[in-house]
């Protein structure tokens, strides 16, 4: 096994998961510490994945969640951990705090280097001196993290600072040294850099990532300190290509194979849209032709939620797919967790009632995860990719109905506009 990793909500692990997955390596994502039995049901692994929800939890439920995930990962024999966080590192000192994670699977990791791996170009996300900057939607301006349109007003964990030091510092996280791009483009000196930051005792050391060739370069700088004792990487889904990138590089692995398609839906396809980003408020637009697109407030999804499952199911048992979404207006003083919690419960609710659906989407992180839990899903396997940072995948359930439904997972700020489309049509 080369690598293990926690993605702290499903949508993230899920893209981490296709990541490896379509670099032909053989990988598995549970909802969950697996039992062996699970584990024999999953073949041999080169990357193991446990997607969890504490980017939506508070510090002490967070320790909760990572304790046995921290004592199972101490039993694999694996050189890299790897705790998968948003691209945006949106996350605060009293929810998703990055440094209580960090806290949680140290014991796991004997090397002193803990990495924070800055950006992810592929999806828009760069940092530079330690500043993150992020775009706007797919192709869209770049913005500053603490200026984002989007992120900046987070309903949850609104992005108020941009550099990574000062944002993680406030949750706990003292000393952070920082290799920047300078150090990152000149290998001969890169060794020297890293060792003297590592000589100051820090609580992890920051890279920038500002262009997708720094990603080989920062690979190796994992994986080599990894064969001397075990790791903990810190990051969105380019910790996995900074490490594929060095396997292509030193022909440790193949050279990138052509993404596999994905066919279109058997039948109808059922929707949930729970984000408020403008992103997807865009592509719900786009979906009206194909959809049946059903706009509800907080408080009815919260007070009269049968009356959007029977609207639904009706509307699925006609052939038409459907789309609910949470009016991205609604300024409801309705808490988030209660609403992703409200919006699970919706989907198992339609899904017991359209047996033909057996390809579902949700937009929105916390949504994501609540919902594939609720369903009482123990794993997923990778099904395609639909776009950048989008990954349908297949479920793994005991229970017949469920396993095997293709889920697409997603973040409020991640796919094109035509995505709900492709989600039908196939890619």
């Amino acid at each position: 096994m080369r690598c293990a990793f926690y993605g702290d909500d499903f949508t993230g692990a899920t893209d981490t998961l296709a990541t490896y997955a379509e670099a032909g390596l053989a990988s598995a994502l549970f909802l969950g510490v697996p039992d062996a039995r699970r584990l024999a049901a999953s073949g041999r692994l080169e990357v193991l994945g446990i997607a969890g929800a504490a980017r939506a939890l508070a510090p002490q439920a967070m320790a909760d969640e990572l304790a046995p995930v921290a004592a199972f990962f101490r039993t694999l024999d694996v050189p890299l951990l790897h705790y998968k966080c948003c691209s945006t590192f949106d996350s605060a000192p009293q929810v998703g705090n990055l440094a209580a994670a960090m806290a949680a699977l140290r014991p796991a990791a004997a090397h002193p280097l803990v990495a924070i791996l800055g950006g992810q170009p592929s999806l828009g996300r760069y940092c530079c001196f330690g500043q993150l900057f992020a775009s706007a939607g797919a192709e869209g301006a770049v913005h500053r993290i603490d200026r984002h349109p989007t992120m900046s007003r987070h309903p949850v964990t609104p992005m108020h600072e941009a550099d990574l030091r000062r944002h993680l510092g406030s949750q706990g996280l003292a000393r952070i040294e920082l290799v920047d791009w300078r150090a990152l483009d000149d290998e001969a000196r890169l060794d020297g850099v890293l060792d003297a930051a590592l000589a100051q005792a820090p609580d992890a050391v920051l890279f920038d990532v500002l262009h997708e060739r720094h990603l080989a370069t920062l690979g190796r700088q994992l994986w080599q300190r990894a064969a001397v004792a075990r790791l903990l990487a810190v990051g969105a889904s380019s910790v996995a290509q900074a490490l594929l990138a060095h396997w292509r590089a030193s022909g440790q692995l193949a050279a990138e194979a052509p993404a596999a398609g994905i066919a279109p839906a058997e039948g109808p396809v059922f929707a949930i849209a729970g984000s408020r980003s403008p992103v997807t408020a865009r592509q719900v637009e786009h979906a009206v032709a194909a959809y049946a697109v059903e706009r509800v407030s907080v408080q009815r999804l919260l007070g009269a939620r049968e009356t959007i499952v029977e609207a639904s199911a009706r509307g699925l048992a006609q052939g038409r797919s459907v789309l609910v979404q949470v009016d991205p207006a609604d300024e409801s003083a309705a808490s988030a967790q209660a609403v992703a919690q409200a919006t699970a419960q919706l989907l198992a609710e339609v899904l017991q009632r359209a047996p033909a659906v057996r390809r579902v989407g949700i937009a929105g992180g916390d949504t994501s995860s609540l919902a594939a839990r609720h369903l009482g899903v123990w794993g997923l396997e990778f099904g395609g990719r639909l776009a950048a940072g989008v990954t349908l995948v297949r479920a793994r359930a005991d229970a017949p109905r469920l396993d095997g439904l293709e889920l697409m997972l997603k973040g409020g700020q991640m796919g094109p506009p035509e995505l709900f489309l492709t989600l039908i049509d196939g890619a």
